[in-house]
């Protein structure tokens, strides 16, 4: 709990702060990196801090978690915790290592700010830092003791017994335990870790949501491979580290380390109608809760929504239009921007996503995952239709910036 006296103290200093932040970011993952480069070998993720997209993360939790504390209209960020705490958990985060965020994230403040850092400033955001961290210490705690594992001790090792091409760019995998025992309880929606080695020594890490847990002994995810390219604004996107590897190196019979599996994005288990949105690779999260309705045999009203580039393109895409055929109150609705030679219908589309051509429900329950601005507009679209910020959830591959969406 941050003081009345240091609430005080943020509220005045947060505009300072929050307009450094900027530039705050940056240099404390160089000076924590220059103390400690086995976390940006074998912990962060490479390219997301070639782009700069785990700074603009770590700045909007950051700023999110301060605006909090300052504002008592606006509640816990709840979503925020939650997410964080599943891909820390995921990743095999303990308590200690905030102590070493601390060190240089506030070593990065003192050089930024300078004279305006002054004990008072410095005590007060170190009281907002350690409350956001003990939140979140709790929770992964929590998340921890679910599955059933120490603090950190999320890793095994898994044996690939499938692997099948989707599409031109991407690769599903089946998993198991090499004798094939049990694997811990998957809930529909959650992801895995898989921990790599690389060519030059290092462990890179990366997430991928469970698109198959039937019977709790086999696993499946899918990897679409990332090329080189770059930004709308000319920023270079580096490959895929993790991904590339996995296309080129890992095949049946092959051994693979995985996380226990984590991930705020879970199905609801209402009786609610349910909207299943997604783009692209997007689709993994919605297969996996699409297999668990078939498998327990819900009657619910599900309209599952998927965009693309084109059917030659879409992953999964015999996979999803079965799933959805065994579910006697669901329909699919596809839109391709390239619809190839075949002819547009009531549920296949050219174009872009139209959420007006579909009957949306105002009482369902929206999982979005796809890009950002695909998720951004569609949220927008559904808030229109007038269903409720609650209703709708979403899954982001890759930082979040913690920023409203819409």
């Amino acid at each position: 709990m941050v003081s009345a006296q240091s609430v005080e103290v943020v509220r005045a200093t947060l505009p300072a702060v929050g307009g450094a932040i900027g530039d705050i970011t940056p240099l404390f993952y160089k000076r924590m990196f220059a103390a400690h480069p086995e976390l940006k070998h074998d912990l962060f993720n490479r390219g997301n801090q070639a782009q700069g997209d785990q700074q603009r993360a770590l700045a909007g939790a950051i700023a999110a978690y301060a605006t909090m504390i300052v504002d008592d209209t606006i509640a816990e960020p709840a979503d925020l915790l939650a997410r964080i705490a599943n891909k820390h958990a995921s990743l095999g985060i303990i308590a200690a290592q905030y102590d070493i965020v601390h060190k240089h994230l506030f070593e990065a403040i003192v050089e930024v700010l300078g004279d305006a850092v002054t004990a008072e400033v410095a005590a007060a955001w170190d009281e907002v830092y350690w409350d956001m961290a003990r939140a979140l210490i709790g929770r992964e705690d929590a998340l921890y003791a679910e599955t059933g594992v120490a603090p950190g001790e999320v890793w095994r090792t898994l044996v690939v017994r499938e692997r099948s091409q989707e599409s031109p760019d991407t690769v599903s995998y089946v998993l198991s335990a090499p004798d094939d025992s049990p694997l811990p309880f998957a809930r529909p929606g959650q992801y895995i870790s898989v921990q790599v080695p690389l060519p030059d020594g290092a462990r890179q890490i990366r997430q991928y949501s469970l698109t198959r847990a039937p019977g709790q002994n086999r696993w499946g995810i899918t990897v679409k491979a990332i090329p080189p390219g770059k930004t709308a604004d000319g920023v270079d996107i580096p490959p895929g580290e993790v991904s590339n590897f996995l296309h080129h190196n890992l095949f049946e019979g092959d051994e693979i380390t995985v996380s226990a599996p984590f991930g705020d994005l879970l199905l609801d288990d209402s009786t609610s109608p349910l909207l299943l949105i997604s783009a692209g690779i997007g689709c993994t999260p919605i297969i996996g809760m699409l297999h668990y309705l078939t498998r327990t045999e819900s009657d619910r009203y599900v309209t599952v929504l998927h965009a693309d580039r084109a059917p030659s393109r879409h992953a999964h895409r015999q996979e999803l239009a079965e799933l959805v055929s065994r579910l006697p109150g669901a329909e699919l609705h596809h839109w391709y921007e390239d619809l190839g030679v075949r002819p547009a219908s009531d549920t296949m589309r050219a174009g872009r996503i139209d959420l007006s051509k579909v009957e949306i429900k105002t009482d369902s329950i929206a999982y979005l995952c796809g890009p950002m601005p695909f998720m951004d507009l569609v949220r927008q679209e559904l808030l229109d239709l007038g269903i409720p910020p609650a209703q709708i959830h979403y899954e982001v591959f890759g930082p979040d910036a913690w920023l409203p969406m819409g």
